[in-house]
């Protein structure tokens, strides 16, 4: 979106160049009402899209909830503003997504906002290059070993009794053996290769693996029905784009979060 807004001021930008040399070597043009109500929006136009896509790139970005995987924290349709400066300034094109000057790293219980990664993407989304966010909560950091056993959530062999997790499915779906061995298990799992099993044979009854560096575990709060890194697997550090920092639509739900 921010890229879109940058893009549009700078088509403006040279429209309105082209009207101010076009009103030097045109004296008349001066004193044509409409053409300077014209170049005066476009003016002030580009100026504008320009700074809203920086601040929107850099600073604070509007994301709306698209789904219900982070109930009852958030519901669909509400409006949060998410801090993309916390975790550090990306390097606009730069393609290894690399953060400077960040203020923190992602703790285990941070609500992140991050574009999906290509595996969680469908194959036609995948075909017509769609990019899409999701918002979820970090689970899991670099190093951590994390199980689910019956749908409790153990990181580093510790019990993590969230009170902001829910389940709404009374049934556990059991555990599976999938791989051979456990190096089998961990490697498909940081492939994104769990996109292709069912997900009976996940959701309740994970692991363990081990976070790689460089990446964190998402998972909704909404546990049974959150489409996360159990199924996608880890998340890297380049698609993380900011925490959620505000909700403040709709009005009566307003908080700091």
């Amino acid at each position: 979106m921010e890229l879109r807004l940058f893009l549009i001021g700078c088509v403006i930008f040279v429209l309105a160049m082209f009207m101010l040399c076009a009103k030097k070597y045109f004296k008349t043009l001066n004193s044509n009402f409409f053409f300077k109500i014209i170049y005066s929006w476009l003016d002030t136009l580009w100026t504008s899209l320009i700074i809203a896509s920086c601040i929107m790139f850099f600073f604070v970005q509007a994301f709306k909830i698209p789904s219900g995987s982070m109930r009852d924290t958030f519901i669909e349709g509400d409006h949060i503003f998410v801090n993309k400066f916390i975790y550090g300034f990306r390097i606009p094109f730069s393609k290894n997504g690399k953060r400077y000057l960040a203020f923190k790293n992602v703790n285990r219980g941070d609500i992140v906002v991050f574009q999906c990664p290509h595996e969680a993407l469908t194959l036609s989304e995948r075909e017509l290059g769609i990019k899409k966010d999701y918002v979820k909560r970090c689970i899991a950091i670099a190093g951590d070993v994390v199980k689910i056993e019956n749908k409790k959530l153990f990181v580093n062999g510790i019990y993590t009794n969230d009170s902001y997790a829910i389940f709404n499915d009374v049934s556990i779906f059991q555990k599976f053996n999938l791989f051979v061995s456990q190096i089998k298990y961990q490697e498909a799992w940081k492939s994104g290769k769990f996109i292709s099993i069912p997900m009976i044979f996940i959701r309740d009854n994970f692991g363990p693996v081990v976070v790689p560096k460089g990446y964190c575990m998402m998972m909704g709060d909404n546990r049974d029905f959150s489409f996360d890194s159990r199924f996608w697997g880890p998340l890297s550090d380049k698609h993380i784009k900011g925490k959620a920092l505000f909700l403040y639509w709709p009005i009566k739900r307003w908080r700091i979060i």
